[in-house]
């Protein structure tokens, strides 16, 4: 039985992927590589991360081995293969003296279909704990009609911490810190994820004003035995921590957004998730001649800010070694805002010079200053 026909018939493999660059040229930093079926042929599709774009190729089946070989061999010197039984990571800076190591399956297998149906994280009718407890669900487990938009939101969430879970620490406790966790749909979704489906050690704080939404929050993770979720009332601008492995902001207004990034930065944080708010702080700044006729009606005005505010909070961390993305969230009920600043940390000493030299040029040309400067 050939390659093809063994995974058409056990479905067993899930992902690949190639990290750890063995030069610096190399213009893709990642590779993942999975299988699909696309149009009913059997085939490998493999994704390609540049530093600003992601693009796709599909490969023969029978042209799979070859490919993976030639990656590891030529470009990468770590490999990470997921399987419905085992993860097995190849640490292989010596080709011929690899180092190989399995754990249990981390990810089960998903449909082979190109064009498949949605499938979520948290499953519609698979009773969850916290969503019951918050209202989501009902005791079923199915989710309540008017809650569907937040188990929506609450999914696309949990994809991209699954997406950035492989840059996090694969050994030791995890430290999580949510800023502005509000009434902490996503920090307890977080929990969830990392605790028991992930199943690390972690803990997680949730820092917010509020001290009754504190309360509410404290009295569910109490409930639910969630023992390392605590949540504290403080201001982002004043907490103070020994640090932590990842940081998320979700929807803190206007300069809230800079300084959990200032503190993220300041802790070598491995990955931020930020959905800045309310960018204020440049409108009465930016001054550009050229703009002007475009700039004096005062809701483009608001638009543009939001987007200078976040371009400039982009290059500022991609200058502190970040590799920044973009990428669009679901919105809340009561904000529209849906770009999330999504930051893991890869440091390029060119890369970073290149975006400390552009972001000077950019926050310049609009003579502003920004909060995100203390940076």
């Amino acid at each position: 039985m050939d390659l093809g026909e063994a995974e058409r018939n056990s479905n067993r493999l899930v992902r690949i992927v190639f990290a750890d660059k063995r030069r610096k040229s190399l213009e893709y930093k990642k590779v993942t590589m999975r299988p699909v079926s696309i149009k009913g042929e059997y085939m490998y599709q493999a994704e390609f991360y540049y530093e600003k774009k992601v693009t796709h190729r599909n490969i023969p089946y029978f042209e799979g081995v070859d490919f993976a070989e030639q990656l590891i061999s030529d470009d990468f010197k770590q490999v990470n293969i997921l399987t419905e039984k085992e993860d097995i990571q190849i640490l292989a800076s010596k080709p011929d003296r690899p180092r190989i190591t399995r754990r249990p399956a981390s990810r089960t297998a998903a449909g082979l279909s190109h064009d498949r149906t949605k499938h979520y994280i948290l499953e519609d009718g698979v009773p969850c704990d916290f969503l019951v407890e918050l209202g989501v669900m009902n005791q079923d487990g199915n989710v309540r009609k008017q809650h569907y938009a937040k188990f929506r939101q609450i999914n696309r969430f949990l994809e991209i911490a699954d997406d950035s879970f492989e840059d996090l620490p694969q050994t030791g406790r995890l430290r999580v810190i949510d800023f502005g966790c509000g009434k902490s749909y996503l920090t307890f979704a977080l929990y969830y994820y990392l605790r028991l489906i992930k199943g690390r050690d972690v803990e997680i704080i949730g820092l917010d004003l509020k001290e009754d939404v504190i309360r509410f929050c404290n009295d569910i993770a109490r409930r639910l035995h969630y023992d390392d979720l605590k949540f504290l009332t403080g201001d982002i601008a004043d907490y103070e921590s020994d640090g932590a492995d990842m940081v998320v902001t979700l929807h803190a207004c206007d300069t809230a957004t800079d300084f959990a990034l200032i503190n993220a930065v300041g802790w070598n944080s491995k990955v931020i998730l930020s959905v800045p708010c309310c960018q204020h702080e440049l409108f009465s700044q930016i001054h550009e001649p050229v703009n002007d006729p475009m700039l004096k009606h005062g809701i483009i005005k608001d638009k543009f800010t939001e987007l200078l505010t976040d371009a400039l909070r982009g290059l500022k961390l991609e200058s502190a070694g970040y590799d920044v993305r973009m990428i669009e969230f679901t919105s809340l009920e009561h904000t529209s805002k849906n770009i999330m600043i999504k930051a893991i940390y890869d440091p390029d000493a060119k890369a970073m010079q290149k975006a400390s030299s552009e972001y000077e040029a950019l926050k310049d040309f609009y003579h502003v200053t920004p909060t995100i400067d203390a940076l």
